[in-house]
């Protein structure tokens, strides 16, 4: 397939990076030092220009083009790119925004197909369903739902005070529907045996139901599930901090929110029913400490600025709250956030690379989930007679595949298979795997 990326920022270069090995990709992008760094990094072709232009989209090769991904930095700019390939010919068009407007726009129009786009990514959305998902996850560093939600991967970092520091895995598992997918560790992904010891500062990564991994993140942070009850509080009235606040009130729970702008604050909390909204400047100690900001279970740092939610993010922990969670425009400040002591940086332009990467993938793979940074994938496969996971017990096939390669859960019918070694996977089953990157297109060869 002919993929045109036009953008060779973090997403774009990020989606090029997914895509390279198993297809022609071609990027575009105005700054010439971008084009220059991608060419000599990834095996695509890169070209100077402009991704709005005709002219530049031919010599991208626009005609023989099955795909358009516009994912730069300006949503008109995408819109517009998008809009223009489609005047040229009838490629798929992706577009990204970060405008929920947008988004709203094109989602009621009545072939979806409003500017001349297929499918559309807010990255301010997926960004606040992604602090969403793992607020509601105790101990959770990274949550994606597959199979409609009949199963969950999450990834864990072990503490030395958890548990299951210092155990085996098989002393580890103790849950029912619950696979140990991978260890990450040093930097490195390892696939763990049954006596393969989790270390503290090991990141752990689990496949299984919701139920089984709720149980597991309760054992390494033995706190209730967000309730009603909880205190979660939301720092920043940015697109981000309201969608996410927007979130936690469909989930029958009341935030407190923080902004410091007068009009941003009234605005929010004519939209926010169930939210107390505050007018302050969060990163006044005094006011933090003043609120209890020492007692919340949650804090979220949402403000437009990475150097102020580290700022907050800090403050709150130093202040007593259970856990932070902080928006982080920057990818390469995520690993310096969590050093620092935040709990979870959420980068969302790494977001929105995962879910435009889940959609270019070929058509029998149903999702797919990044794994630090594309050290490894996650996807959820409908097999067919075809595939060699079927009709055999699983330990038989996996012996077959690249070390790096883990059935992590099983659907069929809609209902939940535990996979286990002597587990017989039939053609229809919804297959959720571990893929270490290494591996990636041999395996999925053989799905």
């Amino acid at each position: 397939m002919r993929v045109i990326i036009i953008g060779a920022g973090e997403v774009g270069s990020s989606i090029a990076s997914s895509l390279a090995d198993s297809h022609e990709v071609v990027v575009v992008d105005v700054d010439g030092e971008r084009v220059d760094a991608l060419t000599y990094s990834e095996d695509v072709l890169a070209i100077e220009g402009d991704g709005t232009s005709i002219a530049t989209l031919r010599e991208a090769g626009i005609d023989d083009a099955d795909m358009i991904i516009a994912s730069t930095d300006e949503d008109e700019t995408n819109l517009v790119a998008c809009g223009t390939a489609k005047t040229v010919d009838d490629p798929f068009t992706i577009a990204r925004v970060k405008n929920v407007d947008y988004l709203e726009t094109w989602q009621h129009a009545e072939d979806q197909r409003a500017f001349g786009v297929d499918f559309m990514v807010c990255s301010n959305l997926l960004t606040a369903q992604d602090i969403v998902r793992v607020i509601g996850l105790p101990a959770a560093r990274d949550v994606d739902p597959f199979a409609g939600g009949a199963v969950q991967m999450a990834e864990f970092e072990v503490r030395e005070e958890s548990p299951v520091a210092d155990q085996t895995v098989s002393e580890a598992d103790r849950f029912d529907s619950l696979t140990f997918a991978a260890l990450l560790r040093n930097g490195d992904v390892e696939i763990p045996r049954g006596n393969t010891r989790i270390r503290s500062g090991d990141k752990v990564v689990v496949i299984g139901s919701p139920e089984s991994v709720q149980e597991f993140a309760s054992e390494l942070a033995p706190r209730k599930t967000p309730s009603s009850n909880e205190d979660l509080v939301i720092i920043g009235g940015s697109e981000i901090g309201y969608h996410t606040a927007r979130l936690l009130e469909e989930r029958g729970l009341h935030p407190r929110l923080i902004e410091r702008d007068h009009d941003r604050a009234r605005e929010l909390a004519e939209e926010l029913p169930n939210t107390v909204v505050m007018e302050s400047d969060a990163t006044d100690a005094e006011f933090l400490a003043r609120e209890h900001v020492d007692e919340a279970d949650a804090v979220v740092a949402a403000l437009e600025s990475d150097e102020k939610n580290l700022l907050v993010s800090v403050l709150a922990k130093q202040l007593g709250a259970r856990r932070t969670v902080a928006v982080v425009e920057t990818s390469e400040y995520v690993s310096l956030f969590e050093t620092v002591g935040v709990d979870v940086g959420v980068n969302p332009r790494e977001v929105t690379a995962e879910e435009i990467t889940r959609f270019t993938r070929e058509l029998h793979t149903e999702n797919v989930a990044l794994i630090e940074n594309d050290k490894a994938e996650v996807l959820e496969v409908e097999v067919d007679g075809d595939s060699a996971l079927v009709g055999r017990p699983i330990r038989e096939a996996v012996a077959d595949l690249p070390e790096g390669f883990v059935v992590g859960a099983i659907t069929r019918d809609e209902e939940f298979v535990v996979p286990r070694g002597d587990t017989v996977i039939e053609a229809g089953d919804h297959v959720v795997v571990f893929v270490d990157r290494d591996v990636l297109e041999e395996v999925t060869a053989e799905l």
